[in-house]
């Protein structure tokens, strides 16, 4: 097993050797979307991220539990603790279920993500799924002593916590500066504190989802579903905990805090954040109405794009920055990374056309391991994408007969470009979407061209044969003085 992995801990600032809780094991939690709206181009970039962790971890031979949430409950307007649920806010302007919502948004999201190949996580749990879990962690945080009951609700005492413990520990906050910058907030009659955070909300009456608690008929804190839900697949602590860097603080703090009190340790060893995917320097999101859903990406439609971009453009792009890098978009961006995977695509086809020779001019074992110590260094995919052009260097070199590579060699780079190309980064080759309807329209006329050649000849039977024979298949041959055409019924 591998043990030269470093991860960049934010929780410690620093590169961390990667260690297990479990030998041969790694547990990793990583904050999925809140569906209430298509996934954009920010929802790509996680997904990305933490399919390349996914991916590197299995390829290194660890037994990997992959857990990445649905959020279907209780993430309100502004990420407060106050507004509508964002899920049944857009239900009630649907007019629509909450639930209708959040299947319907589901499935889209999976679909884009399935496209970009992003790998199934081995378990995805729902919020709204796990509402025993998350009681049950509040009354562990009441009899703790660090959860107060207001008006039905349930908050998190923050002030308190902190007296033992150091809440802003991940992301470098300082509890006065808290109290003095926090602006004044619609509950605060409710709350001791303004930075205090809910465990339980209780329902408005117009509040359509709701569950009934020990509390009031309510929901639970955006912060507490994902340290329920974390620790029941997980455990108390587990190897890597992930998601974007918005999500630092509060969100990745309040889990801390919560599962340090139920757990009396942080819910995860490794804390992982990828940057943000920006326009023009500003966080693209769907609160600032400046996104661009994937589907827009993929057809081109977005009033931003200059064209339509495919999937793996999409995927090769996101990877051809570090994943703590910020990561602009631009149509020129988008373009280059488009001549740079279909660079590196093209490689792949030519390296099966190369005749071993009789001595190499290249060193493709130097070559693999600048390639295993980029991944070893924090998962660096774009060092690792420099170095598979090395390899694209050599490849059309050798196949233009100006180096050359042993049959051993040879079999070493075909590996080599599998494993980081495929299994790793998760780049498939793609074909052009209209080359199979050419290829359809190719071979009806062909088989036209048979049924005109026998009617010519008088073969009615042939002929009619072909034409039954097509519409069995829903293919109907309609003809005309001008000849026959065919058409899908």
């Amino acid at each position: 097993m591998n043990n030269n992995l470093f991860v960049y801990n934010t929780l410690s600032r620093s590169k961390e050797r990667f260690v297990p809780i479990h030998l041969n094991h790694a547990g990793m939690y990583v904050c999925g979307p809140t569906v209430y709206g298509d996934a954009h181009l920010g929802h790509a970039r996680p997904a990305i991220t933490f399919d390349l962790v996914f991916r590197y971890l299995l390829y290194l031979g660890y037994k990997v539990r992959y857990v990445r949430n649905i959020t279907d409950v209780g993430h309100l307007e502004n990420d407060a603790d106050e507004g509508e649920d964002k899920i049944a806010k857009k239900a009630r302007l649907e007019e629509l279920e909450p639930m209708e919502v959040v299947q319907y948004f589901t499935d889209r999201y999976h679909d884009n993500i399935d496209r970009l190949n992003v790998k199934k996580p081995s378990i995805e749990p729902r919020a709204s799924g796990h509402m025993i879990e998350q009681i049950n962690m509040i009354r562990e945080i009441f009899d703790a002593g660090f959860a107060y009951e207001s008006n039905g609700s349930v908050y998190f005492d923050v002030e308190k916590y902190n007296k033992t413990n150091h809440y802003g520990i991940l992301s470098g906050r300082v509890l006065e500066d808290l109290l003095s910058n926090t602006r004044d907030l619609e509950s605060q009659d409710e709350k001791r504190n303004s930075f205090d955070f809910a465990l339980w909300k209780k329902a408005q009456p117009e509040h359509i989802m709701r569950w009934p608690s020990p509390w009031s008929d309510g929901f639970p804190g955006w912060h507490l579903e994902c340290s329920a839900m974390s620790s029941k697949y997980l455990g108390e602590q587990f190897d890597i905990h992930g998601g974007g860097m918005d999500l630092l603080f509060p969100h990745h703090e309040s889990e801390i805090a919560q599962s340090t009190v139920c757990f009396h340790k942080a819910p995860a060893r490794y804390w992982m954040h990828n940057n943000m995917i920006t326009i023009n320097g500003q966080k693209m999101g769907k609160s600032l109405g400046n996104f661009i859903t994937l589907d827009e990406l993929f057809a081109g439609t977005h009033h931003a794009l200059e064209q339509a971009y495919s999937p793996m453009t999409i995927r090769f792009f996101i990877l051809q920055a570090h994943y703590r890098s910020p990561l602009d978009f631009g149509n020129e961006a988008l373009q280059a990374a488009e001549k740079g995977f279909n660079k590196l695509m093209k490689a792949m086809e030519t390296l099966e056309k190369l005749v071993p020779g009789a001595d190499s001019t290249s060193d493709i074992a130097t070559l693999e391991a600048k390639c295993y110590e980029a991944m070893n260094d924090d998962f660096n995919s774009p060092i690792v994408i420099a170095n598979l052009f090395e390899g694209v260097r050599i490849i059309n070199s050798v196949y233009d007969k100006k180096e050359s590579l042993t049959g051993a060699d040879l079999e070493k780079l075909k590996a080599l470009f599998k494993s980081f190309i495929i299994d790793i980064l998760g780049l498939l080759p793609e074909t052009d979407p209209t080359a199979g309807i050419q290829l359809v329209d190719d071979l009806m006329q062909v088989i036209l061209e048979i049924r005109k050649n026998a009617r010519t000849n008088k073969d009615w039977a042939t002929s009619d044969k072909i034409r039954d024979e097509l519409a069995r298949v829903k293919i109907s041959v309609k003809d005309t003085k001008d000849g026959a055409s065919w058409s899908i019924e």
